[in-house]
């Protein structure tokens, strides 16, 4: 939600601005977390039924934000000033959410915040490995180097993501497609079929029978069975945001026969690639694996690296925190941040790590499509096979009584 809310700094300055918050105790906290003496904080919009929704209401996609942080780094790059670059940023943005963001943060920055305290007040938008990489390149004066890092390592992500939704493509439209050859024919030809047998006597194959029993029940319980299907589906969608179910929901596709593999690789990449950015920018390795488990999308794994940072606060080195859950982690993780450890180059060989992965991700998913593109055309060869067969069976038996 979005907060509109004026305070005042220790200084006894007034500010006024927005403040971006699931809960208006969540927009307290942010506010009072930077030292600011709340004066009056008031929700400016009323969320919609359907905003609540998956799938609905404003966000920043993945692709949105890639594009921005290449726009921001390319802008830092050319020594534009901090003010002009949000200016230039607002007018080159397209999504609304993300382009009233900015100018807030446009604002922010000239009231006097850093620009990761800015930043830090729309955690819907910047996530806190974003705003904890701009908060070390301030400290360490890289800011460009940083947000270079970042604009690299979101079009890494969305490449990677763009390859996984194009593999599925085509397995759905045939799918889907199917689907609606099936319901066509179970809903529109079976029936007049059953008419025809019936009025020659003639005794419908079980199979048949079935399919025309299923295809009366879609004819008059249509309504019933869609809202089913969308209870259903919005049920298991709420269930697998919450923690508990976004637990269940890494388990279950973790324990799949082939995609389990995959989204492991998927999830050991964005471990390397976040904890290398994090530890080059200067983050200590503890915070850096608190903030990868944070971000990385995957609660069994946000877990583990949040346990492997406790272990690393008691002295234990990574390699051997790695080495304790390998299920998650393959002993050669373990062995390659060992050799980092040892050598002083533990950012580096996250980084190769991190490629190595990347390019299992790349080679399971290639092997995926070409399994999944014949077996599909398997399957659903059969299926339409069954069904001309449950047509075309009833017709031979009619012509032969002829």
């Amino acid at each position: 939600m979005r907060f509109k809310y004026s305070a005042r700094t220790k200084e006894g300055e007034l500010q006024a601005g927005f403040v971006e918050a699931p809960t208006k105790e969540s927009a307290i906290g942010i506010l009072t977390g930077h030292e600011l003496f709340i004066l009056t904080l008031e929700s400016e919009e009323k969320k919609s039924f359907l905003a609540g929704l998956p799938f609905f209401g404003e966000r920043v996609s993945l692709h949105d934000l890639m594009v921005f942080t290449r726009q921001f780094a390319t802008l830092l790059s050319a020594q534009v000033p901090l003010d002009r670059t949000f200016t230039t940023l607002f007018n080159q943005t397209r999504n609304p959410l993300l382009k009233r963001t900015v100018e807030e943060v446009r604002q922010d920055i000239d009231s006097g915040l850093a620009l990761s305290q800015a930043l830090e007040k729309y955690e819907n938008v910047f996530s806190p490995f974003y705003v904890n990489m701009v908060r070390s390149a301030e400290i360490t004066g890289r800011l460009e180097e940083a947000v270079s890092y970042l604009a690299d390592y979101y079009e890494r992500q969305a490449t990677l993501s763009g390859k996984i939704k194009n593999s599925m493509t085509y397995p759905m439209v045939t799918i889907v497609l199917f689907l609606g050859v099936a319901g066509y024919l179970i809903v529109g030809v079976l029936p007049q079929i059953e008419d025809m047998f019936v009025s020659s006597g003639i005794k419908l194959p079980a199979f048949t029978h079935s399919l025309v029993v299923l295809g009366q029940f879609f004819t008059h319980w249509w309504f019933l069975v869609l809202f089913s299907i969308a209870a259903l589906v919005f049920f298991f969608m709420d269930y697998f945001r919450s923690a508990e179910g976004k637990i269940v929901y890494d388990e279950l596709i973790f324990r799949m026969p082939v995609f389990g593999k995959l989204f492991r690789y998927i999830a050991i990449a964005q471990f390397g690639e976040s904890a290398s950015i994090l530890i080059k920018g200067g983050i200590p390795i503890a915070q850096a694996l608190e903030i990868t488990g944070d971000t990385i999308g995957n609660m069994i794994y946000g877990d583990a690296l949040k346990s492997s940072a406790e272990d690393i606060r008691r002295g234990e080195l990574l390699s051997q925190s790695l080495a304790k859950n390998q299920d998650l982690f393959p002993p050669l993780v373990s062995q390659m941040v060992a050799v980092g450890e040892t050598t002083g180059r533990l950012d580096e060989l996250l980084s190769k790590l991190s490629g190595f992965y990347s390019r299992e991700v790349d080679e399971t998913v290639g092997n995926l499509v070409e399994l999944i593109q014949p077996a599909l055309m398997i399957v659903i060869g059969g299926a339409v096979a069954g069904l001309f067969a449950s047509i075309l069976l009833p017709m031979f038996q009619f012509v032969s009584t002829l």
